[in-house]
């Protein structure tokens, strides 16, 4: 599986897609991401939508989100319409949006 990784000093300005493989955040991108695994870490922000089979978020993410499992850790902060099949939250994560949860199919 191949592995982005947007180091802390890089900002995108366009998409990012990555076919069967995951993108790490740690910087900045402004547009949509696309992968299999979507990290988004502590430093890192993605105004733009994500999709993913699994999407973490430790950082800010503004847009919309889409994937079948979602992590939200305490230091994340979302404005997002998001939809999910599962998600996980842990206590002081902030999102700020619509939320649809599907459950398990």
């Amino acid at each position: 599986m191949a592995s982005s990784i947007v180091e802390e000093d890089l900002t995108i300005e366009g998409n990012v897609r990555s076919e069967g493989g995951s993108v790490d955040v740690n910087g900045h991108i402004v547009g949509d991401v696309s992968a299999d695994t979507i990290t988004v870490q502590l430093g890192g922000s993605v105004d733009g939508a994500l999709s993913a089979k699994k999407i973490t978020i430790e950082g800010k993410h503004n847009g919309s989100l889409s994937c079948d499992d979602l992590k939200l850790t305490s230091s994340s902060q979302v404005q997002s319409d998001v939809v999910a099949r599962t998600l996980a939250t842990e206590s002081g994560a902030r999102v700020v949006g619509k939320v649809k949860i599907t459950g398990e199919q």
